[in-house]
């Protein structure tokens, strides 16, 4: 058993996605792999693990080989934005936490209005409206404002020293106490580079894989724990 025998830890992961009508939705293009890993890590070392996680995403594959990890993983599946808020407010809400990495890509924007048809598709134009949603990690903090607490960052084309900035003003916003911050283009199925960016605004690992961050959690949450 690891060094995390007995912490409870939730992460979400993966796309969430926001209905248009009963057949279209918009979604983002993550895979839900860097949260698994990151489970995947945690349970190696003994902890509970609640994994939240959108449709479609990669799901922690160390729990079907090992019954013993079984035993300390809870799954559950969300599509839309308002499906993870009931979870977390309903379901999750009075379920310790000592950690929480909060690495889903939570939608920024989603269709005001979701018809429960199907609408016609012999229109030239369909205008669709976009509505702010609510910022899911602060919801989290809130819930959990003594648990450690990971957000992530991710940006398009940045210097590393703005994406670290970025990281770093999100930290703030947020009340995270670690945030992962990446850029899209430094990021394949063989190589996830990445900054861990603390409270000091230091950066205190460097990562080049999804394994490399789910170590290097994994080493963020034993020290501060």
């Amino acid at each position: 058993m690891g060094s995390l025998e007995g912490l409870r830890v939730l992460i979400t992961a993966g796309p969430s996605r926001g209905y248009i009508d009963a057949v279209r939705y918009v979604s983002n293009t993550s895979t839900g792999q860097l949260g698994a890993a990151i489970a995947n890590e945690l349970l190696r070392c003994g902890a509970f693990v609640t994994f939240v996680y959108g449709t479609g995403s990669a799901i922690p594959d160390i729990a079907l080989s090992d019954n013993v990890c079984t035993g300390r993983l809870t799954l559950i599946e969300i599509e839309t934005v308002h499906d993870l808020l009931t979870v977390l407010h309903e379901k999750l809400r009075d379920k310790p936490c000592d950690a929480i990495v909060h690495a889903m890509a939570v939608l920024d924007y989603t269709p005001e209005t979701s018809r429960s048809d199907k609408i016609r598709s012999d229109a030239d134009k369909m205008v669709v409206t976009f509505v702010k949603t609510p910022k899911v990690i602060k919801f989290i903090r809130k819930l959990w404002p003594h648990a450690f607490l990971i957000g992530f960052k991710l940006e398009v084309g940045l210097s590393q020293e703005a994406l670290v900035e970025r990281a770093y003003t999100s930290l703030q916003e947020n009340g995270a106490d670690l945030v992962v911050a990446n850029n899209q283009d430094e990021v394949a199925r063989d190589k996830h580079q990445a900054y861990l960016v603390n409270t000091q605004k230091q950066i205190v690992s460097y990562c080049k894989t999804k394994q490399d961050i789910a170590k290097a959690l994994v080493t963020a949450i034993s020290n501060y724990l």
